[in-house]
């Protein structure tokens, strides 16, 4: 009877562990990225295809983080940050991470093929391999400008939304690419300052590990003036209105701020401050530019 009490607790701790492979909160904003990138064409997707992108796309995104979770766990149990995970503590074994992470790969590839188009299921598998490959296995060990380089597969999702509804590439989504390329840096550097003493004992070649805090606060400084300018193309072009304009250039120099403090003023947590930000920032920054489209052009 002791042990049948225990099993409903054992079941929710694998769910759990298995649920957290995925990376749950990074997909939220991939997908939040990618329906954007979806409405802002000049058709609406059909609900199908809307439903079938989404899932497939956070299918294989959620496999990618669990390919990540079992190439990094030696890493990972090294770092205050990432010690807790579910391969690195041994409560999901590499294994079955790797059957988990490849069958959600393989199902959201075939969602992709089946009820969206071939360019999407690609451009995802691309995105793919870039991230759990590409960065992980090589980038993130081999150069400091990993995250930089690196940063491309995680801009990807707005174009796999627009992707998806047209079949085609246009200069809008790539836009919208270029945004969160160029955002990718600051967010992560800030979290790499406050996390430069894990970094150093793991022997990731971060960019505070290699070149010092306070070159790196210089980066996140300059990253988030050009991050600026690059929110205002949508503008320029005509893609969005004032309602965009205004709500990026709040948004942006909220950042600025945030990164002018973390030079110039710090406190212990500014860093982490930052960066928490620079996620709501990006939220925003897109629920504000679909609000815009639909009410100018909706």
């Amino acid at each position: 009877m002791a042990r049948s009490a225990l099993l409903p607790r054992s079941w929710e701790l694998t769910w759990r562990d298995y649920f957290a492979l995925t990376k749950p909160k990074v997909v939220a904003l991939i997908l939040l990225t990618a329906v954007v990138g979806m409405f802002l064409t000049d058709s609406l997707p059909s609900p199908l295809v809307a439903v079938a992108a989404t899932l497939g796309i956070g299918l294989m995104a959620g496999g990618a983080a669990a390919i990540n979770h079992v190439l990094d766990r030696r890493i990972d149990i090294k770092m205050a940050r990432t010690y807790h995970r579910p391969v690195a503590q041994g409560r999901v074994q590499t294994l079955p991470a790797l059957v988990f992470a490849f069958a959600l790969s393989a199902a959201g590839l075939a969602v992709l093929l089946l009820w969206v188009n071939a360019l999407t299921a690609w451009l995802t598998l691309a995105s793919l391999l870039g991230y759990a490959v590409v960065y992980t296995v090589w980038l993130k060990r081999a150069t400091p400008q990993n995250i930089v380089i690196g940063g491309l597969a995680g801009a990807m999702p707005p174009l796999l939304g627009w992707t998806a509804v047209t079949g085609d590439f246009h200069g809008h989504a790539l836009l919208l690419v270029m945004i969160i390329f160029t955002w990718t840096p600051p967010h992560f550097w800030a979290l790499a300052i406050h996390r430069r003493d894990d970094y150093a004992k793991a022997d990731i070649p971060m960019l505070p590990v290699t070149h010092g805090i306070e070159f790196t606060k210089t980066c996140v400084l300059l990253y988030t003036l050009l991050l600026t300018l690059v929110c205002l193309l949508p503008w320029v072009v005509g893609m969005s209105g004032p309602l965009y304009l205004l709500g990026a250039l709040a948004l942006n120099l909220r950042f600025i701020q945030w990164a002018w403090r973390l030079k110039f003023r710090p406190e212990p947590q500014t860093a982490l401050q930052c960066f928490r930000f620079s996620i709501s920032h990006l939220m925003w920054l897109f629920v504000l530019i679909l609000a815009d489209h639909w009410i100018n052009y909706g």
